[in-house]
């Protein structure tokens, strides 16, 4: 085979290490921005936060005046502030006034975060209780079963036989009624109606708590036990007739029941609170929708003044060159950091200027926008937006929303226009909101009330946006008061 050269020009994009860190500061959340400046400032000695005073003074120019390197360590925090001896019979007290005591909370000092109790579970809810509860340990075992068998919402996953069947190879002679008598007493537990084995059982014992003077308690526990199929199913003339109750009294008893809680370990079932941070801030200024950064997201960062004088320039050193490659890549992701502030900045601008009725009126005025339209505008990549879009958050007069929540698809108007499915599914939810209970409006119902205003809506298209709200279908909306 001959070997032969060939020469061909061609395009190549190349992702240097800068475009790199670009790239990724740019589609990173507040919380995961914040982590990443830190972990910056830890690593490179040249990256420091700016502060508001007059110790630095950084030109124009690459010069940079500091102040005598004696007088900086002199200064707050530094060597000079603890004397070089203290004399033998001193203590600390004796020296620094401000002492903390163990055991004593400094307002100034300790941070509320700290102060707060972590989540706790059902699970260890309930074995808190069973350990300020007397059981033999034959007992003990067999309410760890049980309590090992409740789900988050307080239900029994297994059946008490399957529990009676699983402790029959760790237990000698052990009786089914033993098993029913722990599970009785786990079933007094807080919250009311755990261990529950179903629906209505969890209903039934929440109305066994209350006292036997409460009006139709007997008919409600009738209902829960045995009809409670027919209270699902809203089907109030087999009810009135089953109970032999009366409409007037079929309202009360249906009221009992829905004040009953259907998921009782949910609310002992708590999760960490999780914030979100604003990336920028939307108000109206004098008839004017003006957008701003938020300032806290994060600190301002400069070049270390005192470190990057000690750089001398024909110097190849290995500390010297050291000092050169934190230098380079500080200034590095300082650039990078203001380019991404900057390109958040614009796109947040251009979303408001295209979705100010979203901001005077609400989600029910949402225009439709794609991701091309606001990369057009800004000569910027569709990739580029979607970056900057994605956990990036925006205080509103209608609340924080995702920047991506101004994105949505369309549908047609009769003249000619185009509506937001984002409006399209608010004005779903104020539909169903304002409906009659006793008479909910089904799909077809609700595309027709569209087509009234003048949105072209297919019936097919209610149903995915209610299913995508989680709003059930009308013949389950439906409620008998």
């Amino acid at each position: 085979m001959k070997q032969s050269l060939h020469l061909r020009l061609g395009q190549q994009l190349t992702m240097t290490p800068q475009l790199q860190q670009a790239i990724k500061l740019l589609q990173m959340s507040t919380l995961d921005l914040q982590q990443e400046i830190q972990q910056a400032l830890d690593s490179n000695m040249m990256l420091e936060i700016e502060e508001d005073d007059n110790t630095f003074q950084v030109g124009s120019s690459d010069e940079i005046k500091t102040e005598n390197p004696d007088t900086l360590l002199a200064g707050e925090g530094g060597q000079m502030d603890i004397p070089d001896e203290l004399p033998v019979d001193s203590s600390w007290e004796d020296t620094y006034e401000q002492a903390f005591e163990a055991g004593t909370n400094n307002a100034e000092t300790v941070e509320f975060e700290s102060q707060r109790s972590y989540a706790a579970s059902l699970h260890e809810h309930l074995l808190w209780q069973l350990a300020l509860t007397r059981f033999s340990e034959r007992d003990h075992a067999i309410a760890m079963a049980i309590i090992d068998s409740i789900n988050e919402d307080g239900y029994l996953m297994t059946t008490p036989d399957e529990i009676y069947q699983g402790l029959q190879s760790q237990m000698d002679d052990i009786e089914f009624d033993e098993v029913n008598a722990v599970l009785h007493r786990i079933q007094q537990f807080d919250p009311t109606g755990v261990g529950a084995l179903d629906l209505g059982d969890c209903l039934r014992l929440q109305l066994l708590q209350y006292p036997d003077i409460t009006p139709y308690k007997t008919e409600a526990l009738l209902v829960v036990s045995q009809y409670l199929n027919l209270l699902a199913s809203h089907d109030r003339t087999k009810l009135m007739a089953v109970t032999r109750l009366n409409e007037r009294q079929l309202n009360t008893v249906v009221a009992l029941i829905r004040s009953l809680d259907p998921k009782p370990g949910a609310k002992i079932q708590e999760s960490d609170s999780e914030y979100v941070i604003p990336d920028v801030y939307v108000i109206k200024h004098q008839g004017v929708w003006q957008v701003s950064l938020n300032p806290e997201i994060a600190p301002k960062l400069r070049i270390n003044p005192f470190y990057s004088t000690l750089i001398k320039r024909a110097d190849n050193s290995k500390d010297n060159t050291c000092m050169k490659d934190h230098l380079q890549e500080a200034r590095w992701f300082i650039k990078s950091l203001y380019s991404r502030n900057d390109t958040l900045l614009r796109v947040a601008r251009s979303i408001v200027a295209r979705q100010q009725d979203f901001l005077e009126n609400g989600s029910i005025a949402m225009k439709p926008m794609v991701l091309k339209v606001i990369a057009d505008e800004l000569a910027l990549h569709e990739s580029t937006i979607s970056r900057v879009t994605t956990q990036k958050y925006m205080h509103t007069p209608n609340g924080i929303v995702e920047f991506k929540y101004f994105f949505s698809s369309h549908v047609s108007t009769e003249e000619g226009g185009e509506c937001s499915s984002t409006a399209i599914r608010a004005i779903v939810k104020e539909l169903v909101s304002n409906e009659n209970p006793a008479r909910p409006l089904s799909d077809d119902k609700m595309a027709k009330l569209l087509q009234e205003k003048g949105i072209n809506v297919a019936r097919r298209t209610i149903a995915k946006y209610r299913e995508a709200m989680l709003i059930a279908p009308s013949n389950e909306r439906k409620r008998i008061l």
